[in-house]
């Protein structure tokens, strides 16, 4: 091994191992936080997403030129620092997670420069997913969500004919030979962020792998040419597609299970029924997102096909005939002059 690639693969051991060291302790915290929290236990998946990611892209992240950007590269690194310090001062886990990523986008930046940041910008987005967003907004996201899946499932069951109530998330109904009104609270596990958080990483994923690999926004015109291009709107639209469809399955779960607890007792909301309709709505919001994506691909443009050319053995065979005439009438010429010109030592 050379001494440069010796150089290489210690700075590179160097860096990680500052990393890992610098946020040991938010690292720690984050994978209990994806171990215990129900709403992200996708982000145990993401390392080996991003990690399969990033093989697959081995070769052009190796062909890429470094470009190196130290001036932007180093004020990323030290903003990443200072929010981790904010973060660690204040106790507040967002700042500190956060700063991870911006920490190795700066790293990025600073070593390879921004033409690099483009190609690893889908692992960065995923990790950023997998972060657990704020209490304060994520309650301000879960009940709003709650209040509709409880309209809708009012909605549903009234247009059904069962007489129910509705008072918040709560859904006062009789279920049938009951004397008594039973209550079905629409709980934060049933706003619908749970399936929202894993869609639209689902989304990110399904997007990169079906991603067309033609079209990656090279020679459209300047450097915002990708958003000229089929594969960016497509990408763009499965993403926030997964926002309504992940809150449309919601709610429809919600409404079913209202309609059942009439039928069947509120003990269906629990239990067995619970799991199982939690993971075929799953199911059923991955398949619209399919859905979604076969009905973009009926849209493709169509290449812009070139005039056609003749083929090259086509070409090397004229331009060979071509050749082989001129010779005969070259060597035509030359008998003539030759017959006319008497030999020399002849009368």
């Amino acid at each position: 091994m050379s001494v440069p690639a010796t150089k290489h693969y210690w700075r590179a051991f160097a860096i990680i191992s500052a990393i890992l060291f610098t946020y040991a302790a938010v690292l720690v915290k984050l994978s209990s936080n994806w171990w215990t929290d129900e709403n992200y236990s996708h982000g145990l998946l993401v390392p080996l997403i991003i990690g399969y990611i990033l093989w697959l892209e081995r070769d052009k992240l190796a062909a890429e030129p470094a470009r190196p950007w130290t001036l932007l590269g180093g004020l990323t690194v030290a903003i990443a620092l200072f929010a981790l310090w904010i973060g660690v001062a204040g106790a507040e886990l967002y700042s500190q997670r956060m700063s991870l990523v911006l920490l190795l986008a700066g790293v990025v930046i600073y070593f390879w420069g921004l033409r690099f940041l483009r190609l690893v910008w889908v692992p960065l987005v995923l990790l950023l997913l997998a972060i657990p967003i704020p209490a304060i907004i994520f309650n301000k996201i879960a009940f709003p969500l709650q209040l509709f899946a409880s309209r809708c499932a009012v909605w549903s069951m009234s247009m059904l004919g069962i007489p129910v109530l509705r008072q918040g998330n709560v859904i006062e109904l009789k279920p049938l030979n009951s004397f008594e009104t039973r209550k079905l609270e629409v709980v934060e596990a049933c706003s619908g962020i749970r399936s929202l958080m894993t869609l639209v990483t689902l989304a990110v994923v399904f997007a990169y792998f079906t991603h067309p690999r033609s079209d990656d926004g090279s020679g459209k015109g300047g450097r915002f040419g990708f958003l000229r291009t089929y594969g960016f709107w497509r990408s763009t639209i499965l993403v926030f597609s997964a926002v309504p469809i992940a809150i449309f399955t919601n709610a429809l779960r919600v409404s079913g299970t209202g309609v059942l607890s009439h039928y069947y007792g509120t003990q269906v909301a629990d239990g067995f029924f619970h799991s199982f309709s939690g993971w075929a709505i799953y199911v059923v919001a991955f398949l619209l997102l399919f859905g979604v994506g076969f009905i973009l691909d009926r849209f493709k443009p169509s290449p812009v096909q070139s005039p056609p050319s003749k083929p090259i053995e086509s070409a090397r065979v004229e331009e060979r005939t071509t050749r082989d005439q001129a010779r005969e009438q070259s060597g035509g010429i030359a008998k003539t002059t030759g017959s006319v010109v008497p030999a020399e030592g002849t009368e």
